[in-house]
C-alpha cells in the first residue's frame, strides 16, 4: 500500500512545473510503482493558455476548482470547464485550455508517465519507455527521487 500526500510531494521531483510557465504538477502515482496508470494534480494557471496533444497517452480530468475553456483544436468545438466536470482524451485530441482562474485538476495518464514529462513542441509527452518502470531501490521512498 502506498500512502502520499500532496504537502510532502511540493518541492521534490514528482513537483513538476512546466517550462512554458503556464501549469504545475503534483504527480501522486507514476510508472514506478507499476499500477499501469498515473495519477497527478494539476494547476493551469489563470490567464495562460495551453496547447496540448497527447499523441501516446489517453488522459482523463476531473475539474476541482477553477475554471477554464477547453477547445478541441480538430473540430473547433469549445467547452466551459468547470469543477465536477470531467473530459477524456480517448482520441489522442489536440486540445487548448485556456482558464479563466487558476484551474486545479486531477489527472489519471494511461500508459504512466515517468514523472519527467514536459510538452514538446507539439504539445506531446514522449513515449513511455520500458526501461523507465523500475521498482523502488531497498530505503528508496520514491517521492524525492527522479
Amino acid at each position: 500500500m502506498i500512502v502520499r500526500s500532496l504537502k510532502e510531494i511540493e518541492d521534490t521531483a514528482r513537483h513538476v512545473r512546466a517550462t512554458s510557465g503556464t501549469w504545475e504538477s503534483k504527480r501522486l502515482v507514476l510508472a514506478r510503482e507499476r499500477v499501469g496508470f498515473s495519477l497527478h494534480e494539476t494547476t493551469l494557471y489563470a490567464g495562460t493558455q495551453t496547447t496540448m496533444w497527447y499523441a501516446h497517452h489517453i488522459e482523463a480530468v476531473l475539474c476541482v476548482e477553477g475554471e477554464a475553456e477547453l477547445t478541441d483544436e480538430e473540430t473547433g468545438e469549445k467547452h466551459w470547464i468547470t469543477p465536477g466536470t470531467m473530459y477524456l482524451l480517448d482520441g489522442h485530441e489536440r486540445h487548448t485550455m485556456r482558464p479563466k482562474t487558476d484551474f486545479r485538476c486531477v489527472c489519471v495518464f494511461n500508459p504512466p508517465l515517468t514523472g519527467l514529462e514536459d510538452h514538446d513542441d507539439n504539445g506531446a509527452y514522449p513515449p513511455p519507455e520500458p526501461s523507465t518502470r523500475r521498482d523502488p531501490e531497498p530505503g528508496e521512498s520514491g517521492i524525492d527521487d527522479a
